[in-house]
């Protein structure tokens, strides 16, 4: 620009209106109705007589205003804020509405300024200085056109001037990205008018403004956005159009531009949806042929990201933090990524753009489709580049394996445990299983682990475990073999003894070899062999291998261990199921009395053997011992692991077969009706436990005369057992014999001969000689079969 004489510059210090300013060459004398050159970068503008006079009073009697009205659903209670907030006629108001890129709030500003009555009405695009300037440039030119020809600074100054001469004004400084710009023109005008401003940083306001946090749409008024823009070229499918905003987060710019896609080119939302899926970077970018290629998703939030890219762990944080669940990220997972000072100033930056929301509660939220954004990567991207995409998800899998505590058998680390299950499902719901590392599968082996103990079991979580620990740490790696020992326990709990014993059989050998025989690992194999063998009816391998396993741990790790208690209770079971009830009570009594001494009155394990002694004293049939005991235990089991743990759900059954051994139908029956009920909903309709418990509610039927009740209910529960257990499965033949039962009660030989007879051959072939069942089913058959 060319530089003008001093003595230009003072002369034009004297002129009315243009107090300091440069640039331009006046002719002295009185300029009313003349007309006056300014030169600018060597170009000469005419300019009429009033560019030279103050924007006149009267200049908005008609109104001025560059706000319209907008598409807009929702917002009720947002609109009443801003309300209320602006109803102060006093003292200048200064407002802020922040949050997420993309997330609405230029159409929240621009839906509540349209209908504001003030004089002036003015939206400005505050993202830079230069655009503020700009903006109140033009808000000078509205009010007064002739202003056209002066330079930009000049136009800024003299509407500056009116707004500090004025009331009645409102201004909407749109995007603005740093309190500092605009805080020159907030000093100037302070006192006159209302200024509400959108920014999506999130600090630095309390010096000139409140502020209101605008979170994503109602989920309905998503779905209502969508259908309207999808709608305006006529009908359309709109089938999956909940589910796809769903997947957008609720977000107003992405459901925006999904919608408009979709209606340009004729997509159903199902099918964009799939195409969002298959190519999330190509949708990310993509926006419909009439939109602005600057406002999609993946532009608006790499504006934010270079913003704040000068602090290098920003980046590397929301990688991370986009492979887990959107909701209650625990913020101590990260106390190891930096140093406190460095982590702090990391988040806070994210914090301050919406990209992280701190919940006050050391969790964090992010919102899904920046997750998704985040963990896709994009070569064009220097904040999505695929090497720093996949350092963090393995990253992200590192972080919550070591978060995992050790025990998942101790209540106080559930809430630890619960808190990280979501993360870890998402996590390994964002890649595929190739992409696991030892990491991946420490978490997923210690997620099923507690799913296990609380529910169903998680097959499937621990067949990928194993086969990424097999594929990274090889076949023989203790890691590797305590996956291949969990997998088989997870078949055991689904009653799946064919796919358990082998298994197991297996993994014993392995560890004897690779382990030692004395190895704890090794020990728990054979304890684990040992009671599935139980389990299968197979007390003449169970037994030794009980008493070999009992003796070998007191040896290594001594007689108050507690996997030697583990291995004493497991023998008394044993022991009980081979029908020597004198040598079960008798280790059951000596291994409650060791529990209560060295894990407590209240550890599970203490309530698991006092659950199984009073079901010792029921088999002896010494209710007066078992009744109390089961009681107490149930009670316990309540205060201790809460009413719908699957422990105490398996306690109340109990309870509820000794009232019924005991005759008390009135108090067995709706206990077991109850059990039944909590057992589908929390394990699920064909889990062992719950197959056990509707069997016993059959049996209660049946012990009440209530056969109509009974027989479809031990049906039911025979077919039940045979699909999911198998034909020879102990507890199916148990089934069999209680049908025949309840067939021969209800006078039905025709029925139960031919079932008794069977079951008796199957069991002969099943089990092991002399296991009590044999017994019982022998004894059944006798009764009824015809005399030869």
């Amino acid at each position: 620009m060319t530089r003008h004489p001093k003595d230009a510059q003072e002369q034009l210090a004297e002129s009315p209106g243009l107090h300091g300013a440069s640039g331009a060459i006046v002719a002295g004398g009185d300029v009313i109705d003349s007309v006056t050159q300014i030169v600018e970068a060597q170009q000469a503008f005419v300019l009429p007589p009033d560019a030279y006079a103050p924007i006149p009073d009267e200049a908005a009697a008609q109104g001025v205003s560059n706000i319209r009205p907008v598409m807009f659903v929702g917002r009720v209670e947002e609109l009443r804020a801003l309300e209320a907030a602006f109803a102060d006629s006093g003292e200048v108001v200064v407002h802020a509405v922040h949050g997420l890129g993309g997330v609405g709030k230029s159409a929240l500003a621009v839906r509540w300024a349209s209908g504001r009555h003030e004089a002036v009405r003015w939206r400005i695009i505050a993202d830079t200085p230069a655009g503020v300037d700009a903006g109140v440039a033009g808000l000078a030119r509205a009010l007064q056109p002739g202003l056209t020809g002066l330079p930009a600074e000049l136009q800024f100054e003299r509407a500056v001037q009116w707004l500090a001469g004025h009331r009645g004004w409102l201004l909407v400084l749109d995007n603005v990205e740093d309190p500092d710009h605009i805080r020159p023109l907030l000093d100037r005008v302070a006192g006159h008018g209302r200024v509400l401003v959108t920014s999506r940083c999130a600090t630095g306001w309390h010096q000139d403004a409140t502020t209101l946090r605008l979170d994503v749409l109602d989920p309905a008024d998503a779905v209502h956005l969508f259908t309207r823009i999808l709608a305006h070229r006529g009908t359309r499918d709109t089938d999956g159009a909940d589910a796809l905003c769903t997947e957008l987060g609720d977000l107003a710019l992405a459901v925006e531009q999904a919608a408009a896609c979709c209606a340009e080119s004729g997509t159903s939302p199902r099918a964009y949806l799939d195409t969002l899926a298959r190519w999330p970077a190509k949708m990310f970018a993509a926006t419909a042929a009439s939109g602005k290629s600057a406002r999609t998703i993946a532009r608006v939030w790499r504006l934010t990201l270079d913003r704040i890219a000068d602090t290098p762990l920003t980046g590397d944080l929301l990688r991370t933090l986009a492979w887990y669940a959107p909701d209650r990220i625990p913020r101590d997972l990260f106390d190891s990524v930096a140093d406190p000072p460095e982590l702090a100033a990391a988040i806070a930056q994210l914090i301050a753009y919406s990209m992280v929301i701190d919940n006050h509660d050391g969790t964090w939220t992010v919102h899904r489709l920046v997750q998704a954004l985040a963990r896709t990567p994009d070569p064009r991207d220097p904040h999505r580049l695929p090497d720093d995409i996949n350092n963090a998800r393995d990253r992200a899998a590192a972080l919550l394996a070591g978060a995992y505590p050790a025990d998942s058998e101790d209540p106080a680390n559930w809430p630890r445990y619960q808190a990280l299950l979501p993360h870890t499902d998402a996590l390994t719901g964002h890649h595929t299983p190739d992409h696991d590392t030892a990491h991946t599968a420490q978490a997923l082996d210690r997620s099923a682990n507690f799913r296990q103990e609380q529910g169903p079991p998680a097959l499937q979580d621990f067949q990928r475990a194993l086969t990424t620990r097999i594929r990274v740490l090889g076949e023989d790696h203790p890691d590797t073999l305590n996956s291949r020992n969990n997998l088989a326990g997870a078949y055991y709990a689904a009653g799946d003894l064919d796919s358990a014993v082998p298994l197991l059989q297996r993994t014993l050998e392995d560890r004897v070899r690779v382990l030692g025989e004395d190895h704890p690992d090794t020990l728990i194999s054979r304890n684990d062999l040992a009671a599935t063998y139980e389990t299968a009816g197979d007390l003449e391998r169970a037994l030794p291998l009980h008493q070999r396993n009992l003796e070998d741990r007191i040896r290594v790790l001594g007689e108050d261990h507690p996997d030697t208690l583990i291995s004493r209770n497991n023998l008394a079971a044993a022991y009980k199921a081979a029908g020597d009830l004198g040598l079960a009570v008798a280790l059951h009594q000596h291994t409650l009395e060791d529990r209560i001494r060295v894990l407590g009155e209240d550890h599970p394990d203490t309530l698991a053997s006092r659950n199984n002694l009073a079901g010792a004293y029921r088999s002896a049939g010494d209710l007066g011992l078992a009744l109390p005991l089961y009681q107490r235990n149930l009670e316990d089991l309540i205060r201790v692991l809460g009413e719908f743990h699957p422990t105490t759900l398996i306690s109340r059954n109990n309870l509820a077969s000794a009232y019924r051994s005991a005759g008390d139908l009135d108090s067995a029956v709706p206990l077991l009706q109850r059990t039944l009920e909590d057992l589908v909903r929390v394990l699920g309709e064909d889990h062992p436990t719950t197959l056990a418990s509707r069997n016993n509610l059959a049996g209660a039927y049946e012990a009440a005369g209530d056969l109509e009740r009974a027989v479809p209910l031990f049906q039911r529960t025979l077919e039940d057992r045979v699909r999911v257990l198998g034909e020879d499965h102990p507890d199916t033949l148990a089934s069999r014999n209680n049908l025949a039962g309840a067939y021969e009660a209800a006078g039905d030989l025709e029925r139960a001969v031919p079932l008794f007879q069977r079951n008796l051959e199957d069991s002969e072939r099943v089990l092991s000689p002399g296991h009590p069942l044999i017994a019982e089913v022998r004894a059944s058959y006798e009764r009824v079969r015809p005399s030869s």
